[in-house]
C-alpha cells in the first residue's frame, strides 16, 4: 500500500509498537526516515536502526527502548506538526520550545534534518516535522 505522508506513516508504527510493548518494529526506508531515526538516535529515544531488504522493498528495522522492569517507553509522545495539507515553518528565533526543553521538536532545515536545539545553535530555520518527548 502507497503511503502518501512517510513520516506520519512512521511516527505511528512507533507509536503503536511502543503501545504493544514490541522490541522492534519496521517502516518503510526514505532518506526523510533514516534521517529522522538517526535524530531519533542521536537524542536517546531508540537503541539503534537499520535497513533490511533491497531494491524498492527496502525497511528500516527501529529498536525502540524501554525503561525499567515495567518496560515503560522512553518515547512518551510523538506528533506530528506540518503535514502535507499545512506545512509549519520557523525561522531560528521563533523555533518551538518541547515542553520546556525536555522535548525534542524534530526540524529539517537547508542543513539537513536535526533537533530543535541543533537549530538553534547554528541559526537555520526551517519545516517544524515533529515533537517527540
Amino acid at each position: 500500500m502507497a503511503v502518501n505522508d512517510t513520516i506520519a506513516d512512521m511516527l505511528t508504527r512507533i507509536r503503536n509498537a511502543n503501545l504493544a510493548r514490541h522490541q522492534t518494529t519496521e517502516v518503510p526506508s526514505t532518506k526523510m526516515t533514516r534521517n529522522i531515526a538517526r535524530v531519533l538516535l542521536e537524542e536517546g529515544f531508540i537503541t539503534d536502526f537499520s535497513e533490511a531488504g533491497e531494491g524498492i522493498k527496502r525497511n528500516l528495522v527501529i529498536s525502540l527502548k524501554y525503561k525499567g522492569k515495567n518496560r515503560q517507553p522512553i518515547i512518551n509522545q510523538l506528533q506530528r506538526v506540518s503535514k502535507p495539507g499545512l506545512r509549519v515553518y520557523s525561522n531560528c528565533r521563533e523555533l518551538p520550545r518541547v515542553l520546556g526543553g525536555i522535548g525534542v521538536a524534530i526540524i529539517s532545515t537547508s542543513s539537513g534534518i536535526m533537533t530543535d536545539r541543533d537549530a538553534r545553535r547554528q541559526g537555520v530555520g526551517g519545516e517544524v516535522l515533529c515533537y517527540v518527548w
